[in-house]
């Protein structure tokens, strides 16, 4: 089935969702009673390198009317159906990079990253799980290693001058979300030989980030050399109003 983009924009990298638990659902009001409508949020990101512009759709519905350059993605958290739902990434040729399924539950976030390089390619979906004690006098991040290599660079978050999280980490490998004070936060990833890279990230309390660690071991194009790069997923009040 041929999938149709409306338009060739690209999506800013850094860009603010907001985690509004209380906008997935939906209500038909019929004789003055409400009926809960399950519905779960979504976020797709394309971390593929060698591709410039991918769709993704779910159970055969676009999530992206346009295409998605590489470290770009939709920009928001979209409302789906809950359910087990087959998950389909593709590029401009309208040629399948890969298929997969996930299921998704009500009142709950997800995203989904695709990733890979050079003719093999995964989705990634995962449940976007904030802590439901989690306070607004802190900030929560987490990260994806998207690099494609053999290799399990070990990926460092220090908060402050304190090390609060230090974890060999394969590509594919998606962190949990960590806690940590707002302000200057760093994150470094690094084998040891074709794999380092660091950047120090200004973080709000109350706000959830993902960390995006990219690109092509010995790659020397600013687009697609290792990098780090980021998102803003949302608000830590809205996030755990369940």
């Amino acid at each position: 089935m041929k999938k149709t983009f409306f338009s060739f924009r690209s999506i800013p990298v850094v860009i603010a969702a907001v985690f509004a638990v209380g906008l997935l659902g939906a209500c038909n009001k019929k004789d003055a009673v409400a009926t809960h409508i399950p519905a779960a949020g979504i976020m797709v990101f394309n971390l593929a390198p060698d591709k410039d512009g991918i769709g993704v759709a779910l159970s055969g519905n676009l999530l992206n009317s346009t295409p998605l350059g590489y470290t770009d993605f939709n920009g928001t958290y979209q409302s789906i159906y809950t359910g087990t739902r087959d998950i389909q990434s593709f590029d401009l040729r309208d040629s399948v990079l890969a298929s997969s399924a996930f299921t998704f539950d009500d009142n709950n976030y997800y995203s989904v990253f695709v990733t890979g390089n050079n003719g093999a390619y995964q989705n990634i979906a995962v449940k976007d799980d904030i802590d439901s004690n989690a306070t607004a006098d802190k900030a929560y991040i987490r990260y994806i290693n998207a690099i494609p290599d053999s290799t399990a660079p070990v990926v460092s978050i220090t908060a402050g001058g304190t090390s609060v999280s230090q974890t060999s980490a394969p590509f594919n490998t998606v962190s949990n979300f960590i806690p940590v004070n707002g302000g200057d936060v760093n994150i470094a990833a690094s084998n040891g030989s074709n794999i380092s890279t660091d950047r120090t990230l200004t973080l709000e309390n109350g706000k959830v980030y993902t960390v995006l660690i990219v690109g092509i071991p010995g790659e020397t194009d600013n687009e697609r050399k290792i990098q780090i790069r980021y998102v803003v997923n949302g608000s830590v009040p809205a996030a755990t109003a369940r």
